[in-house]
């Protein structure tokens, strides 16, 4: 019997959260013009809608500009040409919403092999991608035996040592750059990968510990998303100098306090530790094949007055991306409007593993969105600009040494963003 078959579990509600009282949106949007954003203010913020929404993403638009201004790409909003590599599957947490982990039985091998990761990249160098991004589950040796099995007959100790042996086999023969997104690292673990890969990802997606440790609640049973661990590794990332992306996970059950304290901790990350590159905003899309699946998507204007809050309380230091296949073609202009200025990772070959319903966007029709709002579209690398430059100038405080010609090949020395017309080339292969 497939899981499709059974009636679907229900989410446990969030505690009760009222609608502000009338006029605590309007005097929160008063504080923010006077630049006096606090944690309550921005929790009413949350609640904008209508006119109150058009108002709040009026005062996000400059922040979006500054940040833009501050990357050296005014009026530029990016996005990273990638092939998506699904390294594995198989994940030791369970999350009530995640349809791309699965169980062994229903895959025709624990991990991809080799040889199958390198056609990817090659097809992706093929047509013009940059980025390699790996995608897998947390440590799934430690509940899987098939994949312990898989691991320990090709002479891997653990899941990310069988990653970082890929990323760099796909550095050397394709050029493409990696990005990984291995979830929950260690400080050494993280230090080690960078030799292999110029940036690193992982969403903090909430900070609130009752949806972890509450039976019932979307991550429950999942020991990779408690948001100590998980900040941990993001303070660990900063210490370890790795250009990073993170990011919140809106509407699987937080309330607008809980989604402020996520916003403001990643915040206190950016300001100590300057490695965080990008912040994403995502909105919960159910999913047939998962435990949430009778669960409502989040409504559009409340993901907007996310994006907005985020914008707000994030700054210009970081870039701002909401993935632009979650959300209808018709309402992304509204994204930008919001105060997005990046687009993420976006595959002309490969499909969004982790939400396979929802195709890419053509990259034309990007452009003409991004065009509509009255921004041009640009390519970037996998590390966003101020990593890039530094590293084309020498420094070698947030890139390996190692990367730096790699990234050369592909960078514009001037402003540190993709050259469109480049293609990866693999060490010793003639350019």
């Amino acid at each position: 019997m497939t899981s499709t078959s059974l009636p679907a579990p229900r989410r446990r509600a969030a505690p009760p959260c009222p609608e502000p009282e009338p006029g605590r949106v309007r005097a929160a949007l008063a504080a923010a013009r006077a630049g006096e954003l606090d944690r309550a203010s921005a929790e009413a913020l949350l609640h904008a809608r209508g006119t109150d929404l058009a108002a709040l993403c009026e005062l996000a638009a400059p922040v979006r500009d500054a940040a833009m201004e501050r990357a050296g790409r005014p009026g530029v909003v990016t996005y990273s040409r990638k092939v998506f590599v699904p390294v594995t599957r198989l994940c030791r947490d369970r999350c009530h919403y995640c349809t791309f982990a699965t169980v062994p039985g229903r895959l025709p091998a624990a991990y991809l092999e080799a040889e199958e990761v390198l056609a990817i990249a090659r097809s992706g160098a093929a047509a013009g991608c940059k980025e390699a991004l790996f995608t897998l589950g947390d440590a799934p040796e430690d509940r899987w035996a098939a994949a312990r099995r898989w691991l320990d007959e090709r002479g891997f100790t653990t899941t990310l040592e069988y990653v970082q042996h890929l990323a760099r086999r796909v550095l050397d023969e394709t050029g493409l750059l990696p990005h990984l997104n291995p979830g929950v690292m260690t400080f050494e673990a993280l230090r080690s990968s960078r030799a292999v890969a110029p940036s690193m990802g992982m969403m903090l997606e909430t900070t609130a510990t009752r949806l972890w440790s509450e039976p019932g609640q979307v991550h429950y049973g999942s020991p990779d998303k408690d948001p100590a661990l998980r900040l941990r590794v993001l303070h660990d990332a900063g210490r370890a100098r790795v250009p990073f992306t993170t990011g919140i996970l809106v509407g699987i059950g937080e309330t607008p306090a809980e989604r402020v304290d996520s916003l403001l901790a990643i915040r206190d990350v950016a300001a100590e530790h300057d490695g965080v590159q990008e912040v994403i905003v995502q909105n919960f899309r159910a999913k047939d094949d998962t435990a949430m699946r009778g669960a409502d998507d989040l409504g559009h204007e409340e993901y907007l007055a996310a994006i907005a809050v985020a914008r707000l309380l994030l700054g210009p230091g970081v870039s701002l991306q909401a993935p632009p296949n979650l959300s209808d073609p018709g309402q992304r202009e509204q994204l930008l409007a919001a105060g997005v200025d990046d687009w993420g990772g976006v595959s002309p070959l490969t499909p969004d593993h982790v939400n396979p319903e929802r195709p890419w966007p053509q990259l034309d029709d990007l452009a003409a969105t991004t065009r509509g709002a009255g921004f041009r579209l640009a390519e970037r690398l996998t590390a966003h600009p101020r990593f890039v430059l530094d590293a084309l100038g020498g420094g070698a405080a947030w890139i390996d040494p190692g990367l730096h010609a790699p990234l050369a090949a592909l960078a514009d020395p001037a402003t540190g963003l993709a050259v469109e017309s480049a293609r990866p080339v693999g060490a010793g292969v003639a350019r």
